[in-house]
């Protein structure tokens, strides 16, 4: 008895055992909980969170309202078989962060959502419509650059009118850069003027040059046009043909002034025995007079160069415009004067004392004949008195 009394004490103790396993488990879970309880606890006194304290830190409290409710829900602590849910006003500093962090975020997309600015979706429009009239990305940023700033609604207009005038998307670029003025310009005044250079024989792919050469064409005075227009038609008795061919091949007279370009015509006429056609067919009211006159006298003086008579006839063939004309220095010595440069610096030096005592006596011979009008003038008076 005392045995089978061992044996049933020895497996009530061993059940009592095991029955004592769970209780210790559970007494443990229990007391890991509390520590965990006072852990959090501390958390809460250091960093008190309330729904007051998140607004404060959260601008946009209405709308992160349940963003936040969550990340307060997730102060758990998993065991194995259950957890333990956060109290609302608890919240362990990761979190903090994982909220300020969610914060960030949601204000920058909503920076990102923001509608547009008025004047930079404006610019992007325009940018757009440069890239479509065929403006590479070189010529819009150039474009954009030009300063005084111009308005992007403004710049459009003026572009867009002078692509639709036949002219391309590079000579467009240059003149505006060249000129800044054109983008101050009313739209009506740029037709105005377009439909005027029409009418000249300017339009399509002649005012493309003259655009890229002169822009100041829009931007001139149409009297300081009209002079120009005049000189040549009725002074220089240029076929409207002609003027027009003018106007495309050298632009550049339209800077200049009405009576140096008459003047520049009678010294190709009748010094240098030119025909209207050749004057044109040449280019050669696009160069100075002072080079036009040294170059050409130079030759003259060498025996290199002969008027033409009446007939149009010279007894020395004379050398061709191009050759006196185009070519630089070195070459036009080398190979039309056949002579040196020092030589040829002495010469302009003597030509311009030349031409300066002949502008003065010209000068003193208008005064004398300004002085004898007024004494036949006082003459007429006398007698009438």
């Amino acid at each position: 008895m005392g045995k089978a009394e061992a044996q049933d004490r020895g497996g009530r103790k061993w059940r009592n055992e095991e029955a004592l396993l769970p209780a210790q488990e559970s007494h443990r879970h229990i007391l890991s909980m509390a520590a965990l309880g006072r852990q959090v606890l501390d958390w809460h006194r250091l960093i008190p969170l309330s729904w007051a304290g998140i607004a404060r830190h959260t601008p946009h409290f209405g709308e992160q309202k349940r963003a936040t409710a969550s990340l307060l829900r997730k102060l758990t602590t998993a065991s194995s078989g259950g957890a333990l849910k956060g109290s609302p006003h608890v919240q362990p500093r990761k979190c903090v962060q994982e909220l300020e962090c969610r914060t960030s975020l949601t204000q920058c997309l909503e920076k990102q959502r923001a509608p547009v600015d008025g004047g930079s979706l404006e610019r992007e429009e325009v940018i757009s419509s440069l890239l479509d009239m065929g403006f590479t990305d070189v010529h819009v940023q150039e474009l954009l650059s030009i300063q005084p700033s111009p308005h992007p609604q403004q710049l459009l207009g003026i572009t867009s009118k002078l692509i639709l005038l036949g002219v391309n998307p590079e000579p467009v670029c240059v003149a505006l850069k060249k000129s800044p003025q054109l983008l101050k310009l009313p739209i009506m005044h740029v037709e105005k003027r377009s439909s005027y250079l029409r009418k000249l024989g300017i339009g399509e792919g002649k005012l493309k040059r003259v655009l890229y050469c002169c822009p100041e064409i829009f931007t001139m005075h149409q009297r300081d046009i009209d002079r120009i227009v005049k000189v040549l038609r009725e002074k220089c008795l240029f076929t409207v043909q002609q003027v027009t061919e003018i106007l495309h091949r050298c632009p550049y007279v339209l800077r200049e002034d009405p009576g140096e370009l008459e003047y520049k015509f009678q010294y190709a006429y009748f010094r240098m025995g030119m025909k209207h056609s050749d004057v044109v067919r040449t280019d050669f009211l696009q160069y100075s007079i002072t080079k036009i006159r040294q170059r050409h006298t130079f030759l003259e003086r060498l025996g290199r160069y002969q008027t033409p008579d009446k007939k149009g006839q010279t007894q020395i063939p004379n050398p061709l415009v191009k050759d006196i004309l185009r070519v630089s220095e070195a070459e036009f010595l080398s190979r039309t004067a056949c002579s040196s440069a020092e030589e040829f610096e002495v010469f302009k030096k003597l030509l311009a004392r030349e031409v300066e005592e002949e502008s003065e006596s010209h000068m003193s011979g208008d005064e004398s004949t300004s002085e004898e009008e007024e004494e036949e003038d006082q003459d007429q008076e006398e007698e009438e008195l």
